[in-house]
C-alpha cells in the first residue's frame, strides 16, 4: 500500500516537473528589461563576478539620430535583479558614437568615438576613460596612440585590450593596438590584413575572430564606402611567453548570413582554452549614423544570428530567423539568459531600447 502511494507521488512530482519545464520552455522571454531610454550604436560591456553579472550601456545615439541626439548618458543592469539604473554620465561635453567597451577587474574601460557637430561633421577621439561601478566614477587612462571609431575590442588574459582596426579621421585603418590595463601604455601589434571599420569580432581564448566591416569605394562613382566581405582568425601566442603584439592571420571561409556591417558580436571571456565567438543582426548596406546607406538607400537588419567555433575552427548557424532583428551595435554580449543585444535600429531604422535575447546552442 505504501509502496502504492509513493509511486503515485513520484509520478505526480515527476508529470508537474515535466509540465512546469514545457510552460518556462514555451513562455521564456525573447527580451530582458529594456534600457530607460532608447539608444543605438551604444558602447556595450558585461562584467562577471560573485555580485552576478552586470550589463553596462554607455553613451549612443537616440531616436532623432541627430547630432543633438546623441547621449552621454550610462546605465548599469543587475542582471539577477532585472533592473536598470543610470550612472554617472561619461567625461566630455558631448556624448560619443563608434565607442567600445570591456569590462575587467571591477572595471569598465571605454575606448575612442566619435563627436558630430551640428553640421554632422565627424571628429575622432582617442579617449580611454575607465569607469569604476561600485564607486560610480571615471578616470582616464592613457589616449589610444591612434584615435578609432567603429573598431573591434577583445580580451586576452584578463589584462591586454585588443583594440583591431577601426576608423580614423575618415579612413580605415588596419592598426591593432594593444592597451595594457596594469600598466596604462600601448603597444602595436601585427597589423591587420585589410584594414576596415565597422567589422565585427572578439577574442576567445588566444584566438582572435573579426568579419566584414566597410572599407572606401575604390569606384569614381558610387557610395563613399562599400562593404568588404572578408573572415579572419588571427592567433595570440599560447605561451606566456611569447610575444602578445605577434598574430598569425589566417583567411576563413564566409560565415553564414549576409550582413556585413556593424554586426553585434561577442565571446565569454571565461572561455580561457576558446569556446565560440557569437555574430547577431547587422546589415549589408554600410551607412553612417542615422540608418541611411552611403549610397542613398536605407539600411535594414539582418536575421541571422551565427557562430564560430574556436576549437573546431568552423561556422555555425544559430538562428536564421532571429526575431526583431536589430542592427547598430557596438557588442553581443553572453549572459546566462543567453546572448544579449543592448538596444540598436529595428526594421525601418527605428532606434530601440529594447533588450534582445537569443538563445545559443548549448545553453548559453
Amino acid at each position: 500500500m505504501k509502496s502504492g502511494l509513493v509511486k503515485a507521488a513520484l509520478l505526480a512530482v515527476l508529470l508537474c516537473f515535466l509540465f512546469t519545464d514545457k510552460v518556462l520552455l514555451a513562455t521564456e522571454p525573447a527580451e530582458g528589461p529594456p534600457l530607460p531610454m532608447a539608444v543605438s550604436n551604444n558602447a556595450v560591456a558585461i562584467s562577471y563576478g560573485d555580485v552576478g553579472q552586470r550589463i553596462f550601456s554607455f553613451m549612443g545615439i537616440g531616436p532623432k539620430k541627430t547630432w543633438d541626439a546623441v547621449t552621454t548618458r550610462a546605465y548599469e543592469l543587475n542582471v539577477r535583479a532585472g533592473t536598470w539604473a543610470e550612472k554617472r554620465p561619461v567625461p566630455g561635453v558631448a556624448g560619443r558614437l563608434g565607442a567600445s567597451a570591456v569590462a575587467i577587474g571591477g572595471q569598465v574601460f571605454i575606448f575612442g568615438g566619435y563627436v558630430l557637430d551640428d553640421k554632422g561633421q565627424e571628429t575622432t577621439l582617442g579617449d580611454v576613460n575607465v569607469y569604476v561601478p561600485f564607486e560610480d566614477r571615471y578616470y582616464r587612462g592613457k589616449d589610444l596612440p591612434v584615435p578609432v571609431e567603429d573598431a573591434v575590442v577583445g580580451l586576452f588574459r584578463e589584462r591586454y585590450i585588443y583594440v583591431i582596426g577601426g576608423r580614423s579621421k575618415g579612413e580605415a585603418v588596419g592598426n591593432v593596438q594593444v592597451y595594457d590595463t596594469l600598466e596604462d601604455r600601448w603597444m602595436q601589434a601585427t597589423p591587420m590584413p585589410t584594414a576596415v571599420f565597422g567589422h565585427a569580432g572578439a577574442i576567445s581564448g588566444d584566438t582572435i575572430v573579426y568579419v566584414d566591416g566597410a572599407v572606401r569605394n575604390p569606384e569614381a562613382k558610387g557610395p563613399k564606402f562599400v562593404a568588404r566581405s572578408e573572415c579572419w582568425m588571427g592567433r595570440l601566442p599560447r605561451s606566456k611567453k611569447g610575444d602578445i603584439t605577434k598574430i598569425e592571420w589566417t583567411k576563413l571561409p564566409a560565415h553564414p548570413g549576409t550582413a556585413r556591417f556593424r554586426i553585434g558580436a561577442g565571446a565569454d571571456p571565461r572561455e580561457k582554452k576558446g569556446g565560440k565567438i557569437y555574430f547577431s543582426g547587422g546589415t549589408g548596406n554600410p551607412y553612417d549614423y542615422n540608418g541611411v546607406g552611403y549610397d542613398g538607400q536605407t539600411a535594414e537588419p539582418s536575421a541571422m544570428t551565427f557562430a564560430f567555433d574556436v576549437r573546431a575552427e568552423k561556422w555555425e548557424t544559430v538562428e536564421e530567423n532571429t526575431p526583431e532583428p536589430t542592427m547598430d551595435h557596438r557588442g553581443l554580449l553572453v549572459t546566462s539568459q543567453g546572448l544579449a543585444l543592448v538596444g540598436g535600429m529595428e526594421k525601418g531604422q527605428r532606434v530601440t531600447g529594447k533588450v534582445t535575447i537569443v538563445k545559443a546552442k548549448g545553453g548559453k
